[in-house]
């Protein structure tokens, strides 16, 4: 009997098939399902937008100079320097407080940083400035949180709904990254799905980017026909038996609550003002 050379063996396309199938028939469901790669859902997809949610307390009585001086020349001049105004909200009902909520988005966090620097220092920008606060600032005081979206987010498209809709801005607090990535896992794999069940609409999921806050905070927006039909459908949601059972399994799984006892899931109605670009 002659004996193929070892190298010749190598080559031979049946003997690779062979082994090929070998390895298939050796191997056990577990050991192959260990082999494929794990969705990495906790992290931002890389080369995304960076948002900021900036809330701005605007000065009493002046709310209305406000929004026309957003409407009128803070957006286009932030455009102007990289920065694009996707949504301006106001708190649902009563408004106590003279609150607006304004969304921007940049390509990165320095174009981000750029853009807001380059409207101080804008010259048409510091007029319109002198003159709208001739007698007396409009703002208050702001803040803003920057963020990203999750890797499986529905993409964030600023457009305006065929039909009315209100807003809600729910913010979730982990205890810690374990829990935080746990809760994250649950929301791409079971809460999206029945939130749509349930007539809610997935318009985006964020991480904040500050390192304290990104593995501890989810912050996503809703969108619903009415406050009540925001509560008929959550009414129904946490009345689901596929959500019951995912809370059942991830909190079992993670050795409890995936939020914080205290404040751990926020909401807040919102309404988009009449020249918000999402509405």
């Amino acid at each position: 009997m002659l004996l193929m050379p070892v190298s010749h063996l190598r080559r031979s396309p049946v003997l690779q098939l062979i082994v090929a199938l070998t390895f298939v028939f050796a191997c056990t469901p577990a050991m192959l399902a260990a082999a494929e790669p794990t969705p990495d859902l906790e992290s931002s997809a890389r080369g995304r937008f960076e948002y900021e949610f900036r809330a701005v307390r605007v000065a009493l009585a002046k709310l209305d100079a406000f929004h026309a001086r957003l409407r009128d020349h803070q957006m286009s001049a932030l455009e102007r320097h990289g920065v694009e105004t996707q949504a301006v909200f106001v708190p649902a009902g009563e408004n106590p407080d003279r609150l607006v909520y304004v969304l921007t988005t940049a390509e990165t966090a320095q174009a981000m940083d750029a853009g807001w620097a380059g409207l101080a220092a804008d010259p048409a920008w510091q007029e319109v400035v002198a003159e709208t606060d001739s007698d007396g600032p409009l703002v208050v005081a702001e803040d803003g949180e920057r963020l990203v979206t999750t890797a499986w987010s529905p993409p964030f498209i600023a457009e305006r709904a065929g039909t009315p809709r209100i807003f809600e801005r729910r913010t979730y607090a982990c205890p810690d990254p374990a829990k935080h990535a746990a809760l994250l896992q649950r929301f791409h794999n079971h809460t999206m799905a029945l939130f749509a069940k349930h007539g809610m609409q997935n318009v985006v999921y964020w991480v904040p980017t500050t390192p304290a806050a990104s593995e501890h905070r989810l912050v996503y927006l809703l969108g619903h026909e009415s406050e009540a039909a925001a509560k008929k459908s959550f009414s129904a949601f946490r009345k689901d038996a596929g959500w019951l059972a995912a809370k059942k399994e991830s909190e079992e799984r993670a050795g409890g609550s995936l939020t914080n006892a205290d404040k751990g899931v926020v909401s807040e109605f919102l309404e988009a003002t009449d020249y918000s670009p999402l509405r």
